[in-house]
């Protein structure tokens, strides 16, 4: 039996149910292996009075210490999260708060390993937590924990002293491994990438997705969170010089209202839709109703969004980030542009000039797997165990 312990600050809770979603899939499908019990911690950095009287921190602050979610035990530790900082104290915040929880746990789930699902604040915290215990340690990088934090300068060297001293390192992407490198953590990395919901995504005939959601003419969907990064302000941009054509932009976030102005400024009110968050459930017949998944991130990963949208059959217009070639490997797919409004423009007017071959789209993707993510992180893990045995 391989006991994992899975350390998430990247999971989601009935706050903020779309908030990794993507860590939350591939841990219940590690789980749902035979011979393998998960148990995850998924800590929640609450600031001190006053501002813990914000409404999402006092939300957050109500939720269990310890609950079942989706058939995962799950324990919500608090630890101090101090505002103003950069983060360069959430390692010792997390590490203290969480040294007695482990202490306790480990009582009754033994574990064997720990496995950080994200590079920062998680990786070091579970270095630190590793040394203690005697357990071997696995670090997962998946996009702003190295391009943010394994640069800024209040939390790069805590993320170089842990990637350097992780017992194994996984990434999203071949792009994602090279990013390790380049952030000064010079060791092999195994990719690991996402999978797909295939009995969700790409199962949905668009022709009633798109009755369903009273969609008639060209569509373009932007999703993401609403944050500068993201770019939902060059795609809405680009479809202002696209007449007819209609952009959802789904997520939410800070620049919601920046974006509400450049669209009442620009007169494209009657053909942009900001839909704000949408439950993950709902997205399959959103991409099915598509025509295009624009994103115009400046920095990525491998977004769960690109490979989403090609398991529905929907191309994809992206900026030459992150993974974008590991994913763009084939016309069907869609283009990579430049990250400006008139790239944008021209890249969605392609695709919709030409009928699309939804089949084909969808082969491109069709070696992402949950299946195959639980089973190579399960072989991964187990690996790391064997060494320190």
């Amino acid at each position: 039996m391989l006991r994992v312990l899975t350390l998430a600050t990247l999971f989601p809770d009935a706050v903020r149910p779309n908030f990794g979603v993507f860590v939350e899939r591939q841990t219940l499908g590690l789980a749902a292996l035979d011979d393998v019990a998960v148990h995850v911690v998924a800590p929640r950095g609450l600031p001190p009075f006053p501002l813990a009287l914000h409404p999402t921190y006092r939300a957050l602050s109500r939720l269990p210490e310890r609950e079942g979610w989706k058939g995962l035990p799950v324990d919500r530790p608090r630890f101090l999260n101090l505002p103003a900082t950069q983060g360069r104290f959430h390692v010792a915040a997390l590490v203290r708060r969480l040294g007695p929880h482990l202490t306790r746990l480990r009582d009754t789930f033994p574990f064997d390993v720990i496995d950080a699902e994200f590079f920062f604040p998680d990786g070091p915290a579970a270095v630190e937590l590793g040394r203690h215990f005697g357990v071997p340690v696995s670090i997962k990088a998946r996009g702003a924990d190295i391009h943010h934090w394994g640069h800024a300068p209040a939390t790069a060297a805590q993320v170089r002293a842990a990637g350097r001293a992780a017992d194994g390192l996984l990434a999203v992407s071949q792009s994602m491994a090279d990013d390790i490198a380049a952030a000064g953590i010079d060791r092999p990395v195994r990719v690991h990438r996402t999978g797909i919901d295939r009995s969700r995504f790409g199962t949905i005939d668009r022709a009633t997705a798109r009755e369903r959601l009273g969609i008639t003419g060209p569509l373009v969907v932007s999703l993401g969170a609403l944050i500068p990064r993201k770019g939902h302000r060059i795609v809405l941009e680009a479809v202002a010089a696209l007449p007819g054509v209609g952009l959802w932009i789904v997520g939410g976030g800070p620049d919601q209202a920046a974006l509400a102005a450049r669209i009442a400024e620009l007169g494209i009110a009657d053909r942009v839709r900001l839909c704000g968050a949408m439950p993950h459930g709902d997205l399959p017949d959103l991409l099915a109703a598509a025509d295009v998944m624009a994103l115009a991130s400046s920095s990525e990963g491998l977004a769960n969004a690109w490979v989403e949208a090609l398991a529905s059959g929907t191309p994809i217009v992206i900026p030459d980030a992150g993974a974008a070639r590991e994913v763009v490997t084939a016309p069907a797919a869609g283009r990579i542009v430049a990250r400006d409004a008139s790239a944008f423009a021209q890249g969605i007017a392609a695709i919709l000039s030409q009928p699309v071959d939804r089949q084909a789209t969808q082969t491109v993707v069709e070696a992402f797997s949950w299946e195959r993510n639980a089973l190579e992180l399960c072989e991964h893990l187990l690996g790391l165990v064997a060494a320190r045995r």
